[in-house]
């Protein structure tokens, strides 16, 4: 993927998400989240973006070391928490190189990590802040491709060492946007075992991805543009179309992941 500037889009895509939800009543309801109203999704992205500067500031190992702060009791106090967590997260991000180790819930440690993870944040929650005020404004199409890449090889893929990872036969899929040169094959599978730490037993499912570039036959294809591939995969509403042919159940297969969300 082509190298990006995640503090400039994070502090970006921030700032835009204050603005829209400054649009929005307190209590207005979020139609990408249910349950929740406006100001709950304040105080979500505050919190998110408070914690994460905690992590990199103090340089913990233990997520848990720290005091929840209180959620204030109305917008005003909303927003300033909001406006000193988001500063304080950029300013720790920005006092550290991207290779500097950081603790995350991944295997990838670094402070390289936390800036890509928080500029997507920013970005699918700035989104749902203007679609709950009902004025849409475009996605950069460079972070939107980078969204994709994302989504799919962090939030989708992966097994641990404890866990098996079956391939299901003739299950794969490309993924193309069209506004960027960018494809990826994912293929579908199954992930199973139990965690040694928790004890929790898994039988779930989990991609693989890869670049098209091994020429494996592909059962079923999805193409669209890169801000509306992105939003389909976070499970909000592409603005443009989103072709899909091939194999209904491979895509039946894909859909019904992607509806999961992330865990």
């Amino acid at each position: 993927m082509q190298s990006l500037d995640y503090l400039a889009h994070l502090e970006r895509e921030s700032a835009r998400f204050l603005v829209a939800l400054q649009a929005a009543a307190p209590d207005a309801r979020v139609p990408t989240c249910p349950g929740w109203t406006a100001d709950d999704l304040l105080w979500h992205l505050a919190e998110v973006q408070w914690f994460w500067g905690e992590i990199v500031r103090t340089g913990t190992d233990d997520p848990d070391s720290y005091e929840e702060p209180a959620r204030p009791g109305d917008r005003a106090g909303l927003e300033e928490f909001y406006r000193a967590a988001s500063g304080g997260l950029l300013a720790a991000l920005a006092a550290g190189e991207p290779e500097d180790p950081a603790w995350t819930w991944s295997t990838d440690r670094t402070v390289g990590f936390i800036r890509r993870r928080q500029a997507h944040e920013a970005l699918v929650h700035r989104l749902d802040a203007e679609l709950t005020a009902g004025v849409r404004t475009p996605m950069d199409p460079l972070l939107s491709c980078d969204g994709v890449d994302e989504i799919l090889r962090v939030m989708f893929s992966g097994v641990p060492d404890w866990a098996s990872w079956t391939p299901d036969d003739g299950s794969i899929l490309r993924i193309d946007v069209t506004d960027m040169p960018h494809t990826w094959l994912v293929s579908l599978g199954r992930m199973q075992g139990t965690s040694p730490v928790t004890g929790t037993t898994y039988d779930q499912s989990v991609l693989d991805v890869a670049d098209y570039d091994d020429g494996r036959e592909v059962a079923a294809t999805i193409t669209g543009g890169a801000a509306d591939v992105d939003c389909m995969l976070w499970n909000r509403p592409p603005t443009g179309a989103v072709a899909r042919s091939g194999d209904e159940g491979v895509l039946a297969a894909f859909d019904a992941l992607v509806a999961e969300g992330v865990q």
